[in-house]
């Protein structure tokens, strides 16, 4: 892909988040993060020349690996994939700006002990299964606002930015356009307590998970495809 392609590319996607963003309120400010598995370094290099800064990985070792090969930049990298408890410490090496998919108390506290271990500190999202899809991870919505407490309690090397979900992975928008209205009510109800990013919606739904509220969104393919 050349250089004017990805420009192309680009200005689409961010038209269409300001289109989204604005039907949910002038107000509203929403930050795009470029999954980057779908591409190489020097697409990913090109993109930030572009004015884009933050990029999505969902695998420890491509997170690593990315990191190193452009630790010239000062890339936001975001961890957006599920996390082995085995990758922890690969992970807190590559000290990500965000981890977005903390998924379950026992994680938290798996990477809680491994960050006092090291004296390290994450920024993490902890992530809702709001479609209560069996097979996504995620925290159960009636027990998030618990979990989250609980996290901010018992982990005080993770720092909890707020939420993130994968909407309903159904063709009826009536459907995913409840399980971003879960979160985000979840979202809302966390605020009190420090949440500030609610971190919903992907390449084919971003649109609707914006006007839901979402104000980080997850795209790759509509850039790099």
């Amino acid at each position: 892909m050349d250089r004017s392609q990805m420009q192309e590319k680009l200005d689409k996607l961010i038209w269409k988040v300001e289109q989204a963003r604005i039907r949910r309120s002038e107000h509203h400010i929403v930050k795009i993060v470029a999954v980057s598995k779908y591409t190489d370094i020097e697409n990913i290099r090109m993109l930030y020349d572009l004015g884009q800064r933050a990029f999505g990985e969902n695998k420890v070792q491509s997170l690593q690996e990315r990191i190193e090969a452009i630790d010239d930049l000062p890339v936001e990298w975001h961890f957006i994939g599920r996390l082995q408890k085995n990758k922890i410490n690969h992970l807190i090496r590559a000290n990500p700006f965000l981890m977005q998919s903390l998924d379950s108390l026992e994680l938290a506290d798996a990477l809680q002990k491994r960050l006092e271990t090291q004296n390290a500190n994450m920024e993490c999202l902890l992530q809702i299964n709001s479609a209560k899809d069996e097979t996504k991870a995620g925290v159960m919505p009636e027990e998030s606002e618990e979990i989250y407490l609980k996290v901010k309690e018992s982990c005080p090397n993770i720092t909890l930015r707020g939420v993130m979900t994968i909407g309903a992975h159904v063709e009826d928008q009536k459907v995913i356009k409840q399980s971003f209205e879960t979160t985000y009510s979840i979202f809302e109800k966390l605020k009190k307590h420090g949440a500030d990013i609610c971190s919903m919606g992907m390449s084919n739904d971003f649109e609707l998970a914006i006007e839901c509220g979402s104000n980080m969104v997850r795209i790759g393919s509509l850039i790099f495809k």
